[in-house]
């Protein structure tokens, strides 16, 4: 029997983006296309400008966030594209790895 496929690097950022509910809740500051940010970002989510950072890094090496520098200034944003891409990778690393059936217990 063949090893089950690995889901690739972007998948697995995506992954970990996503696990963490500080991150989720994060997520949520970014409704409607606002750009934001560290520092407003930290302050609406009540948060540590560095903790903050940190969050927002791991998002967008998710794909979930773009940053744009503007001089000092990192601003950041939902990447509609990136999430896209990545959740389309997701569907097809979950039908290579437990394909729909007919069962009709909903079990791989």
């Amino acid at each position: 029997m063949t090893a089950p496929a690995q889901p690739d690097q972007d998948l697995q950022d995506f992954l970990k983006a996503l696990a963490s509910e500080t991150r989720q809740q994060l997520m949520l500051h970014f409704t409607g296309g606002i750009e934001l940010t560290v520092n407003e970002v930290a302050e609406r989510a009540g948060l540590g400008q560095s903790t903050t950072s940190e969050h927002l890094s791991i998002l967008r090496r998710g794909g979930l966030l773009v940053s744009t520098r503007e001089g000092k200034l990192v601003r950041y944003r939902t990447n509609a594209e990136g999430i896209t891409e990545r959740l389309a990778g997701l569907q097809s690393y979950l039908v290579s790895c437990c394909p729909p059936s007919e069962r009709s217990d909903n079990t791989c």
